[in-house]
């Protein structure tokens, strides 16, 4: 896996594998690339500062609320 960032673009690139990418599909703020088969290659993801300050905040609010024992 390789994980690539372009400030000046603000997108974020997970290389999950080195196959061929047949297509891709557009799910929010995020692009993923598919084989032929439909297994994930590629996932880019736009506006990735903004994306990944979300992404910190909501598991921020996540640590402090209890957690229910019953």
């Amino acid at each position: 896996m390789r994980i690539r960032y372009s400030r000046s673009e603000d997108v974020l690139l997970v290389e999950l594998s080195d196959e061929k990418v047949d297509y891709a599909e557009e799910m929010g703020p995020i692009i993923v690339h598919f084989t032929e088969d439909g297994k994930p290659v590629i996932l880019e993801i736009l506006d990735a500062s903004e994306f990944i300050a979300e992404l910190s905040k909501a598991a921020m609010r996540a640590r402090e609320e209890p957690i229910e024992v019953s």
